[in-house]
């Protein structure tokens, strides 16, 4: 197994299958963390327009969510420079 499978591989089983909603209201959350370098501000937007989806945080897991969405964000660049 060359390395970007081995990258593909590990980053489905940590981001996990998500609906076609979960997908829309992450990268929402991406668009504004690339814009604004806050999390809460980035899920504070997203929360607004997919009210369905939309996460609760506080003082105890805003540093894990803020940690999954950077893992998000790398990952979805190199996906980005992959298909360059």
């Amino acid at each position: 197994m060359n390395l970007i499978d081995q990258h593909l591989d590990r980053a489905n089983e940590i981001i996990g299958e998500r609906t076609l909603r979960e997908e829309k209201y992450d990268n929402e959350v991406l668009l504004w963390l690339e814009k604004t370098g806050k999390i809460r501000k980035a899920i504070n937007k997203a929360n607004k327009k997919f009210p369905n989806e939309a996460l609760q945080y506080n003082e105890d897991n805003i540093a894990d969510i803020r940690e999954h969405y950077d893992y998000l964000l790398n990952h979805m660049k190199i996906i980005r420079k992959l298909g360059d």
